[in-house]
């Protein structure tokens, strides 16, 4: 039997996105997977709406998948995040339930952020579906059928992997590669995505780190490195976790068959200062627990001598001067505070 497979999917006041993303889920290839949405405290309709979809009542208008009326309604199990302390109810409602049309709502009555929203679905995964693998997928995506097969064949062929992520393309236009996991830059505190610095690679190679946005890690890594670090909320979290995995001598890869469209990225809203915050504030966690002495010093060179003042000016040319205090911020809090 194929290799147990939980996909989490995270959701906030982004319903539309969310049932977009699980239309193609719920059409990939492979035999064994349950699917998760943790709603992170939404203030839209995003629970009704993702229920309704469930139901069969909202049918998926999609350039990349045709809705599939069949494989509905969905097996739909909800809970509080509260309820799941109730593991005998948790136990009993998987009993009878057929995996492939399997549909869990996890619903927090608040944001707790991309790495806490997604440690509780992960928790309830470990103990209760068992699964071989977790999956992290960004609720603006769009999956190809086999992607997860291509990613669980290299990860079975393989012990030293820990980490794979496919190769994520951008959803307009849908031939732009958007991510091919990621190369950290040590001494500007940053990450550039490997297909910005070569050619696309034919096979699967290593990287220092890939996104987020989808993201494949053996369960036996979890028991050895820990959950995301919720203290980030987000922005970095994922290459930290990537880091500490390969500090217990797993390989971090990138699987070039395996396709994912994402509509963030390049396309991605408008920052908001507190996007900006986060980023910033982390950056400098991040640096501070895993570059070495060298890399730090040139760092904090690079980041006061051309960052700093290239962003104010930035600001000031383009009349964002309201994103200079939630930068400033950040650097306070990064220099100051630890992860």
């Amino acid at each position: 039997m194929a290799s147990k497979v939980a996909i989490i999917i995270l959701n906030w006041n982004g319903w539309e996105d969310t049932i977009e993303c699980l239309e193609s889920v719920y059409q990939i290839g492979y035999p064994n997977y349950y699917t998760i949405v943790v709603d992170n405290g939404s203030k839209d309709e995003s629970i009704k709406k993702i229920k309704d979809y469930a139901a069969g009542k909202i049918p998926v208008e999609s350039s990349f998948v045709k809705y599939n009326p069949d494989n509905k309604p969905l097996n739909l199990i909800e809970y509080y995040r509260e309820e799941l302390k109730s593991n005998e109810r948790a136990k009993k409602d998987l009993e009878n339930s057929l995996i492939e049309k399997n549909l869990i709502l996890i619903k927090n009555n608040e944001n707790y952020g991309f790495a806490e929203g997604n440690n509780i679905a992960i928790n309830y995964a470990l103990e209760f579906l068992k699964p071989d693998y977790i999956l992290l997928l960004n609720n603006d995506t769009i999956v190809d059928s086999s992607f997860l097969n291509e990613l669980v064949e290299i990860a079975e062929n393989d012990p030293d992997i820990g980490i794979l992520g496919p190769t994520i393309y951008d959803y307009h236009p849908h031939f732009r590669v958007q991510s091919a996991g990621l190369k950290i830059l040590w001494n500007e505190g940053n990450t550039i995505d490997s297909a910005f610095v070569s050619d696309l690679p034919v096979s699967t190679q290593e990287v220092d780190a890939v996104t987020g946005c989808a993201l494949l890690i053996k369960s036996e890594l979890l028991n050895k490195i820990g959950l995301l670090n919720k203290k980030y909320f987000a922005y970095f979290e994922d290459v930290e976790w990537c880091i500490r995995a390969r500090k217990a001598f797993y390989k971090i890869v990138y699987v070039p068959k395996g396709k994912v469209w994402h509509k963030g990225g390049a396309t991605s809203k408008k920052i908001t200062g507190f996007a900006l915050y986060l980023h910033t504030r982390n950056r400098f966690w991040f640096m501070k627990q895993y570059a070495s002495s060298k890399q730090y010093i040139i760092f904090l060179a690079y980041f006061f001598g051309f960052k700093l003042f290239t962003f104010v000016g930035w600001a000031l040319l383009h009349r964002n001067k309201p994103l200079i205090i939630p930068f400033l911020k950040g650097v306070r809090d990064g220099l100051l505070t630890r992860g």
